[in-house]
Protein backbone atom coordinates (compact mmCIF):
# COMPACT_ATOMS: atom_id res chain seq x y z
CA UNK A 1 0.00 0.00 0.00
CA UNK A 2 1.56 3.44 -0.43
CA UNK A 3 3.18 5.00 2.74
CA UNK A 4 2.30 2.95 4.99
CA UNK A 5 5.24 3.90 7.88
CA UNK A 6 2.56 5.40 10.12
CA UNK A 7 1.34 1.76 11.06
CA UNK A 8 4.76 1.62 12.95
CA UNK A 9 3.90 4.38 15.17
CA UNK A 10 3.68 2.93 18.83
CA UNK A 11 -0.47 3.23 18.85
CA UNK A 12 -0.84 0.18 16.86
CA UNK A 13 -0.51 -3.84 16.76
CA UNK A 14 0.75 -5.91 14.65
CA UNK A 15 -3.10 -7.42 13.92
CA UNK A 16 -3.39 -3.76 12.65
CA UNK A 17 -0.99 -3.79 10.19
CA UNK A 18 -2.08 -7.14 8.68
CA UNK A 19 -5.63 -5.74 8.01
CA UNK A 20 -4.33 -2.28 6.38
CA UNK A 21 -2.41 -4.82 3.77
CA UNK A 22 -5.40 -7.35 3.58
CA UNK A 23 -7.64 -4.49 3.02
CA UNK A 24 -5.45 -2.44 0.53
CA UNK A 25 -5.25 -5.51 -1.73
CA UNK A 26 -8.76 -6.41 -1.63
CA UNK A 27 -9.63 -2.58 -2.56
CA UNK A 28 -7.33 -2.95 -5.25
CA UNK A 29 -8.57 -5.97 -6.54
CA UNK A 30 -12.88 -5.74 -6.36
CA UNK A 31 -13.48 -2.09 -5.84
CA UNK A 32 -13.23 -1.21 -9.65
CA UNK A 33 -15.44 -3.74 -10.49
CA UNK A 34 -17.97 -3.55 -7.47
CA UNK A 35 -18.45 0.76 -8.32
CA UNK A 36 -18.78 0.05 -12.28
CA UNK A 37 -22.70 0.72 -11.97
CA UNK A 38 -22.53 3.60 -9.23
CA UNK A 39 -23.71 6.68 -11.28
CA UNK A 40 -27.12 4.68 -12.83
CA UNK A 41 -27.37 2.39 -9.60
CA UNK A 42 -26.66 3.99 -6.81
CA UNK A 43 -28.67 1.80 -4.59
CA UNK A 44 -27.94 -1.42 -5.81
CA UNK A 45 -23.73 -0.59 -6.02
CA UNK A 46 -24.46 0.38 -2.05
CA UNK A 47 -26.22 -3.21 -2.03
CA UNK A 48 -23.39 -4.80 -3.37
CA UNK A 49 -20.58 -3.18 -1.57
CA UNK A 50 -22.00 -3.86 1.61
CA UNK A 51 -22.36 -7.98 0.28
CA UNK A 52 -18.58 -8.01 -1.07
CA UNK A 53 -17.70 -6.85 2.32
CA UNK A 54 -18.95 -8.73 3.98
CA UNK A 55 -18.01 -12.12 2.15
CA UNK A 56 -14.59 -10.72 2.55
CA UNK A 57 -14.82 -10.69 6.35
CA UNK A 58 -14.47 -6.68 6.56
CA UNK A 59 -17.98 -6.31 8.14
CA UNK A 60 -16.60 -8.58 11.42
CA UNK A 61 -15.05 -5.43 12.18
CA UNK A 62 -18.23 -3.57 13.13
CA UNK A 63 -20.25 -5.95 15.67
CA UNK A 64 -19.05 -7.29 18.34
CA UNK A 65 -17.48 -10.54 19.09
CA UNK A 66 -20.44 -12.20 20.44
CA UNK A 67 -21.90 -12.21 17.16
CA UNK A 68 -19.60 -13.09 14.68
CA UNK A 69 -17.21 -10.24 15.09
CA UNK A 70 -13.53 -9.90 15.75
CA UNK A 71 -13.02 -7.96 18.90
CA UNK A 72 -15.24 -8.00 21.98
CA UNK A 73 -15.77 -4.48 21.83
CA UNK A 74 -15.26 -2.63 18.81
CA UNK A 75 -12.05 -1.74 18.31
CA UNK A 76 -11.75 1.92 17.07
CA UNK A 77 -8.23 1.52 15.33
CA UNK A 78 -9.36 -0.86 12.98
CA UNK A 79 -12.81 1.00 12.14
CA UNK A 80 -10.17 3.99 11.36
CA UNK A 81 -8.30 2.27 9.30
CA UNK A 82 -10.64 -0.02 7.37
CA UNK A 83 -12.22 4.16 6.95
CA UNK A 84 -9.04 5.56 6.05
CA UNK A 85 -8.05 2.99 3.44
CA UNK A 86 -11.74 2.39 2.11
CA UNK A 87 -11.93 6.27 1.55
CA UNK A 88 -8.68 6.50 -0.17
CA UNK A 89 -10.10 4.34 -3.02
CA UNK A 90 -13.73 5.20 -2.69
CA UNK A 91 -16.31 7.33 -0.65
CA UNK A 92 -19.04 5.22 -1.49
CA UNK A 93 -17.15 2.33 -0.18
CA UNK A 94 -16.27 4.33 3.18
CA UNK A 95 -19.71 5.22 3.14
CA UNK A 96 -21.24 1.38 2.89
CA UNK A 97 -18.75 -0.01 5.22
CA UNK A 98 -18.95 2.78 7.96
CA UNK A 99 -23.24 2.78 7.97
CA UNK A 100 -23.35 -1.06 8.83
CA UNK A 101 -21.74 0.03 12.01
CA UNK A 102 -23.23 3.36 12.85
CA UNK A 103 -26.68 2.01 12.32
CA UNK A 104 -26.01 -1.05 13.84
CA UNK A 105 -24.02 0.60 17.45
CA UNK A 106 -26.78 1.30 19.36
CA UNK A 107 -27.87 -2.41 19.79
CA UNK A 108 -24.14 -3.76 20.21
CA UNK A 109 -23.55 -0.96 22.70
CA UNK A 110 -27.51 -1.18 24.77
CA UNK A 111 -29.83 -3.52 22.51
CA UNK A 112 -31.14 -6.45 24.80
CA UNK A 113 -30.35 -10.12 23.87
CA UNK A 114 -33.15 -10.50 21.31
CA UNK A 115 -32.18 -7.32 19.19
CA UNK A 116 -28.52 -8.46 19.22
CA UNK A 117 -29.94 -11.66 17.64
CA UNK A 118 -32.17 -10.44 15.37
CA UNK A 119 -29.80 -8.30 13.47
CA UNK A 120 -26.36 -8.00 14.59
CA UNK A 121 -25.27 -11.40 12.40
CA UNK A 122 -27.70 -10.16 9.58
CA UNK A 123 -25.16 -6.84 9.84
CA UNK A 124 -22.06 -8.82 9.78
CA UNK A 125 -23.26 -10.84 6.62
CA UNK A 126 -24.30 -8.20 4.69
CA UNK A 127 -28.10 -9.51 4.71
CA UNK A 128 -29.36 -6.13 6.11
CA UNK A 129 -28.86 -2.70 5.65
CA UNK A 130 -28.27 -0.54 9.36
CA UNK A 131 -29.22 3.15 9.43
CA UNK A 132 -29.14 5.87 12.17
CA UNK A 133 -32.12 7.92 12.27
CA UNK A 134 -31.14 11.05 14.59
CA UNK A 135 -31.26 14.41 12.51
CA UNK A 136 -34.22 15.96 12.23
CA UNK A 137 -35.55 19.16 9.82
CA UNK A 138 -34.93 21.79 12.93
CA UNK A 139 -32.04 19.65 15.28
CA UNK A 140 -28.92 18.10 13.57
CA UNK A 141 -26.11 19.03 15.61
CA UNK A 142 -28.17 20.14 18.39
CA UNK A 143 -29.13 16.31 19.61
CA UNK A 144 -30.95 17.56 22.32
CA UNK A 145 -33.96 19.35 20.46
CA UNK A 146 -35.16 16.90 18.68
CA UNK A 147 -38.63 16.88 18.19
CA UNK A 148 -40.01 13.80 16.86
CA UNK A 149 -42.03 11.69 19.74
CA UNK A 150 -42.48 8.47 21.00
CA UNK A 151 -45.82 7.82 23.58
CA UNK A 152 -46.29 4.99 25.40
CA UNK A 153 -49.49 3.19 24.58
CA UNK A 154 -49.36 0.67 27.29
CA UNK A 155 -48.60 -2.61 25.09
CA UNK A 156 -46.77 -0.55 22.27
CA UNK A 157 -45.08 2.81 21.14
CA UNK A 158 -46.14 5.13 18.57
CA UNK A 159 -43.64 7.20 16.92
CA UNK A 160 -44.60 10.86 15.46
CA UNK A 161 -42.17 13.21 13.51
CA UNK A 162 -39.66 13.34 11.13
CA UNK A 163 -36.06 12.59 10.34
CA UNK A 164 -34.09 13.87 7.68
CA UNK A 165 -30.63 13.29 6.53
CA UNK A 166 -30.76 10.20 6.98
CA UNK A 167 -27.88 7.68 5.35
CA UNK A 168 -29.46 5.19 3.83
CA UNK A 169 -32.64 6.39 3.71
CA UNK A 170 -35.15 4.69 2.03
CA UNK A 171 -31.98 1.56 1.23
CA UNK A 172 -32.05 0.42 4.82
CA UNK A 173 -33.19 -2.75 6.33
CA UNK A 174 -33.97 -1.23 9.41
CA UNK A 175 -33.22 2.23 11.34
CA UNK A 176 -32.12 3.19 14.73
CA UNK A 177 -34.23 6.18 16.13
CA UNK A 178 -33.46 8.53 18.50
CA UNK A 179 -36.59 10.17 19.69
CA UNK A 180 -38.42 12.13 22.07
CA UNK A 181 -40.28 10.34 25.12
CA UNK A 182 -40.47 13.09 27.79
CA UNK A 183 -41.37 16.41 27.43
CA UNK A 184 -39.68 19.17 25.70
CA UNK A 185 -38.01 20.54 28.65
CA UNK A 186 -36.40 17.44 29.65
CA UNK A 187 -34.05 18.42 26.72
CA UNK A 188 -31.27 15.42 26.19
CA UNK A 189 -33.10 13.39 29.88
CA UNK A 190 -36.00 13.74 27.58
CA UNK A 191 -34.98 10.91 24.72
CA UNK A 192 -35.15 7.34 24.02
CA UNK A 193 -33.69 4.98 21.73
CA UNK A 194 -35.60 2.62 19.17
CA UNK A 195 -35.09 -0.21 16.94
CA UNK A 196 -37.55 0.13 13.81
CA UNK A 197 -37.46 -2.51 10.69
CA UNK A 198 -38.28 -0.72 7.16
CA UNK A 199 -41.44 -2.30 6.60
CA UNK A 200 -43.26 -1.21 9.64
CA UNK A 201 -46.45 0.30 8.55
CA UNK A 202 -46.59 4.36 9.19
CA UNK A 203 -42.69 4.34 8.23
CA UNK A 204 -43.26 6.82 5.23
CA UNK A 205 -39.63 7.84 2.80
CA UNK A 206 -41.08 11.56 1.97
CA UNK A 207 -38.39 11.63 -0.41
CA UNK A 208 -34.57 11.17 -1.61
CA UNK A 209 -31.65 13.68 -1.20
CA UNK A 210 -29.58 14.41 -4.04
CA UNK A 211 -25.76 15.81 -2.55
CA UNK A 212 -22.58 17.23 -4.59
CA UNK A 213 -21.22 13.26 -3.64
CA UNK A 214 -23.99 10.82 -4.02
CA UNK A 215 -24.97 8.44 -1.57
CA UNK A 216 -28.41 7.64 -0.28
CA UNK A 217 -30.08 9.89 1.98
CA UNK A 218 -33.52 10.44 2.37
CA UNK A 219 -36.05 12.39 4.55
CA UNK A 220 -38.44 10.23 6.66
CA UNK A 221 -41.37 10.76 8.31
CA UNK A 222 -43.37 8.82 11.25
CA UNK A 223 -47.32 8.57 10.36
CA UNK A 224 -48.55 7.20 13.58
CA UNK A 225 -46.14 4.38 13.09
CA UNK A 226 -46.21 1.69 15.86
CA UNK A 227 -43.70 -0.46 17.55
CA UNK A 228 -43.76 -2.84 20.27
CA UNK A 229 -42.50 -2.41 23.66
CA UNK A 230 -39.40 -4.47 23.23
CA UNK A 231 -38.20 -1.66 20.30
CA UNK A 232 -36.58 0.46 23.12
CA UNK A 233 -32.78 0.09 22.80
CA UNK A 234 -31.74 0.65 26.59
CA UNK A 235 -33.79 2.31 29.21
CA UNK A 236 -36.20 4.85 28.70
CA UNK A 237 -34.59 8.39 28.87
CA UNK A 238 -31.35 6.89 27.81
CA UNK A 239 -31.90 7.96 24.09
CA UNK A 240 -29.14 10.93 24.37
CA UNK A 241 -26.67 9.14 26.26
CA UNK A 242 -26.60 5.92 23.77
CA UNK A 243 -26.55 8.74 20.82
CA UNK A 244 -23.80 10.41 21.94
CA UNK A 245 -21.86 6.89 23.04
CA UNK A 246 -22.50 6.14 19.53
CA UNK A 247 -20.95 8.88 18.15
CA UNK A 248 -17.73 8.43 20.69
CA UNK A 249 -16.93 5.87 18.99
CA UNK A 250 -17.75 6.52 15.17
CA UNK A 251 -16.89 10.29 15.02
CA UNK A 252 -13.44 9.44 15.04
CA UNK A 253 -13.74 7.20 12.28
CA UNK A 254 -15.09 10.49 10.30
CA UNK A 255 -11.54 11.87 10.49
CA UNK A 256 -9.95 8.45 9.49
CA UNK A 257 -12.10 8.63 6.31
CA UNK A 258 -11.14 12.70 5.69
CA UNK A 259 -7.43 11.05 5.89
CA UNK A 260 -8.07 8.73 3.29
CA UNK A 261 -9.46 11.52 0.93
CA UNK A 262 -6.36 13.93 1.99
CA UNK A 263 -3.79 10.98 1.74
CA UNK A 264 -5.29 10.25 -1.86
CA UNK A 265 -5.23 13.55 -2.87
CA UNK A 266 -1.88 13.85 -1.75
CA UNK A 267 -0.24 10.81 -3.52
CA UNK A 268 -2.19 12.00 -6.86
CA UNK A 269 -0.14 15.20 -6.31
CA UNK A 270 2.95 13.95 -5.69
CA UNK A 271 2.24 12.12 -9.08
CA UNK A 272 1.41 15.10 -10.88
CA UNK A 273 4.23 17.26 -9.66
CA UNK A 274 6.76 14.55 -10.48
CA UNK A 275 6.04 14.28 -14.07
CA UNK A 276 4.56 17.29 -15.69
CA UNK A 277 7.06 19.89 -16.51
CA UNK A 278 7.10 24.04 -16.13
CA UNK A 279 9.52 26.49 -17.95
CA UNK A 280 12.03 23.53 -18.75
CA UNK A 281 11.70 21.75 -15.73
CA UNK A 282 9.94 19.41 -13.37
CA UNK A 283 6.93 20.98 -11.74
CA UNK A 284 7.82 19.36 -8.62
CA UNK A 285 11.37 21.64 -8.62
CA UNK A 286 9.22 24.86 -7.89
CA UNK A 287 9.98 26.45 -4.62
CA UNK A 288 6.02 27.66 -4.43
CA UNK A 289 5.14 23.98 -5.31
CA UNK A 290 7.19 22.32 -3.04
CA UNK A 291 5.96 24.81 -0.20
CA UNK A 292 2.32 23.78 -0.83
CA UNK A 293 3.44 19.92 -1.36
CA UNK A 294 5.37 20.52 2.34
CA UNK A 295 1.67 21.79 3.59
CA UNK A 296 -0.32 18.99 2.17
CA UNK A 297 2.25 16.18 3.71
CA UNK A 298 2.16 18.30 7.58
CA UNK A 299 -1.43 18.11 7.15
CA UNK A 300 -2.38 14.91 6.32
CA UNK A 301 0.71 13.51 9.31
CA UNK A 302 -1.01 15.47 11.78
CA UNK A 303 -4.50 14.69 11.32
CA UNK A 304 -3.33 11.02 11.56
CA UNK A 305 -1.16 11.40 14.68
CA UNK A 306 -5.26 13.34 16.39
CA UNK A 307 -7.21 10.39 14.57
CA UNK A 308 -5.27 7.78 15.88
CA UNK A 309 -4.78 8.83 19.18
CA UNK A 310 -8.47 9.21 19.61
CA UNK A 311 -8.85 5.73 18.26
CA UNK A 312 -6.07 4.23 20.75
CA UNK A 313 -7.45 6.29 23.49
CA UNK A 314 -10.74 4.32 23.27
CA UNK A 315 -9.00 1.10 22.41
CA UNK A 316 -7.17 1.02 25.83
CA UNK A 317 -10.38 1.68 27.81
CA UNK A 318 -11.19 5.32 28.03
CA UNK A 319 -15.30 5.09 29.15
CA UNK A 320 -15.48 8.69 26.86
CA UNK A 321 -13.30 10.05 24.41
CA UNK A 322 -15.63 13.14 23.37
CA UNK A 323 -12.73 15.43 23.35
CA UNK A 324 -10.16 13.43 21.56
CA UNK A 325 -12.76 12.65 18.75
CA UNK A 326 -14.12 16.18 18.42
CA UNK A 327 -10.72 17.15 17.71
CA UNK A 328 -9.61 14.36 15.24
CA UNK A 329 -13.01 14.84 13.86
CA UNK A 330 -12.46 18.70 13.47
CA UNK A 331 -8.81 18.74 12.63
CA UNK A 332 -8.90 15.94 9.85
CA UNK A 333 -11.93 17.12 7.97
CA UNK A 334 -10.99 20.45 7.65
CA UNK A 335 -7.14 20.30 6.93
CA UNK A 336 -8.39 17.47 4.48
CA UNK A 337 -10.51 20.58 2.64
CA UNK A 338 -7.40 22.55 2.64
CA UNK A 339 -5.29 19.61 0.98
CA UNK A 340 -7.84 18.65 -1.41
CA UNK A 341 -8.02 22.00 -2.47
CA UNK A 342 -4.07 22.32 -3.45
CA UNK A 343 -4.41 19.14 -5.18
CA UNK A 344 -7.01 20.70 -7.73
CA UNK A 345 -4.98 24.16 -7.92
CA UNK A 346 -2.11 22.37 -8.69
CA UNK A 347 -3.90 20.36 -11.44
CA UNK A 348 -4.74 23.32 -12.93
CA UNK A 349 -7.62 22.45 -15.65
CA UNK A 350 -7.28 19.26 -15.20
CA UNK A 351 -8.62 19.33 -11.57
CA UNK A 352 -12.01 20.67 -12.08
CA UNK A 353 -13.00 17.82 -14.83
CA UNK A 354 -15.96 15.96 -13.75
CA UNK A 355 -14.75 12.43 -12.38
CA UNK A 356 -11.22 13.29 -12.32
CA UNK A 357 -9.78 12.07 -8.93
CA UNK A 358 -9.27 15.23 -7.64
CA UNK A 359 -12.37 16.52 -8.59
CA UNK A 360 -14.29 13.83 -7.12
CA UNK A 361 -12.76 14.37 -3.87
CA UNK A 362 -13.62 17.84 -3.95
CA UNK A 363 -16.98 16.88 -3.80
CA UNK A 364 -16.51 14.04 -1.05
CA UNK A 365 -14.88 15.96 1.43
CA UNK A 366 -17.63 18.66 1.82
CA UNK A 367 -20.08 16.37 3.59
CA UNK A 368 -17.48 15.12 6.53
CA UNK A 369 -17.20 19.13 7.73
CA UNK A 370 -20.65 18.89 8.76
CA UNK A 371 -22.52 15.33 9.31
CA UNK A 372 -21.86 13.93 13.05
CA UNK A 373 -21.49 17.31 14.69
CA UNK A 374 -20.31 20.44 12.48
CA UNK A 375 -17.04 21.82 12.75
CA UNK A 376 -18.16 24.70 14.17
CA UNK A 377 -19.83 22.54 17.04
CA UNK A 378 -16.75 20.53 17.56
CA UNK A 379 -14.92 23.75 18.35
CA UNK A 380 -17.64 23.98 20.87
CA UNK A 381 -17.37 20.79 22.53
CA UNK A 382 -13.34 20.81 22.63
CA UNK A 383 -13.85 24.37 24.01
CA UNK A 384 -16.27 23.14 27.17
CA UNK A 385 -14.14 20.01 27.64
CA UNK A 386 -11.02 21.97 27.89
CA UNK A 387 -12.88 24.70 30.82
CA UNK A 388 -13.71 21.59 32.50
CA UNK A 389 -10.55 19.50 32.65
CA UNK A 390 -9.37 23.01 33.90
CA UNK A 391 -11.82 23.44 36.70
CA UNK A 392 -10.83 20.19 37.54
CA UNK A 393 -6.87 20.26 37.63
CA UNK A 394 -6.99 17.85 35.20
CA UNK A 395 -5.34 19.70 32.08
CA UNK A 396 -2.00 17.77 32.57
CA UNK A 397 -3.63 14.63 33.97
CA UNK A 398 -2.27 11.59 31.62
CA UNK A 399 -5.67 9.22 32.56
CA UNK A 400 -7.56 8.47 29.12
CA UNK A 401 -10.88 8.17 30.67
CA UNK A 402 -13.03 11.31 30.25
CA UNK A 403 -16.99 12.02 30.45
CA UNK A 404 -18.63 13.41 27.60
CA UNK A 405 -19.73 17.08 27.23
Amino acid sequence: MPDATFLDWPFFEPSHRVLAEGLEDWARASLPALLKTAEEDLDGTCRRLVEALAAAGWLDYAVPASHGGRFERLDVRSLCLIREILARHSGLADFAFVMQGLGSGPISLMGSAAQKDAWLQKVRRGQAIAAFALSEPEAGSDVAALAATAEDHGDHWRIHGEKTWISNGGLADFHTLVVRTGSPEDGARGLSAFLCPADTPGLEVVERIEVIAPHPLARLRFNDLRLPKDALIGAVGAGFKLAMANLDIFRSTVGAAALGFARRALDETLGRAGTRHLFGAPMSELQMVQGKLADMALRVDAAALLVYRAAWTKDSGAERVTREASMAKLYATDEAQKVIDDAVQLFGGHGVVSGHPVETLYREIRALRIYEGASEVQKLIIARQAMADFAAGSTIDAAPSREGS
